[in-house]
């Protein structure tokens, strides 16, 4: 496949998943979850999309987080074509299935380490395209409570989010 269809594909993931990326996910679903181009492709592709200014990327504290932009939009609705269908429909279908579980691996982050005093104190934040919009960190009494915290948090987050936000406002 040429490298012109290979960075299309780059800009139609983006497109789909209509969300900034970073770039750890983008490599987690483009070549590790998905063979649709290698981890090397995908890291000098992203490089030469933000060179062309097909691709944006927004620095935050520790990660930048990519979108796609008009010149991309505008590029990709010209060339789209050179995408095989069949490679098209299935990165359509695999996103449209898969977009929340991106969002949340990477919008969601938990961790806990050990106190001296052989508590844990867990760390969740949620994050929106890098910005920190809840920092929360719990003391509990043991590991067991930490490691059942920290499993939980990824599908309990906004849910935590919606009840601390509703008992604040009120």
């Amino acid at each position: 496949m040429e490298a012109t269809s290979k960075k299309l594909i780059l800009l139609f993931v983006f497109d789909k998943m209509a969300t900034p990326l970073a770039k750890d996910t983008v490599l987690d679903l483009v070549a590790q979850d998905n063979q649709w181009l290698t981890y090397i492709e995908c890291q000098q592709l992203l490089d030469e999309l933000l060179d062309t200014y097909l691709l944006f990327a927004k620095k935050t504290n520790d990660k930048s987080y990519y979108s796609i932009t008009g010149d991309g939009r505008e590029c990709l609705a010209n060339f789209y074509t050179r995408i095989p269908s069949s490679l098209r429909d299935e990165i359509t279908r695999y996103t449209r299935e898969n977009r929340l579980q991106y969002r949340k691996k990477q919008e969601y982050f938990s961790d806990y380490q050990k106190n001296p005093d052989g508590t844990y104190t867990v760390i969740l934040k949620i994050t929106d395209g890098g910005n920190i919009v809840m920092e929360l960190k719990l003391a509990v009494p043991n590991r067991r409570a930490a490691n059942r915290i920290y499993n939980n948090w990824v599908n309990k987050a906004a849910q935590a989010y919606g009840l601390l936000y509703e008992t604040i406002i009120d």
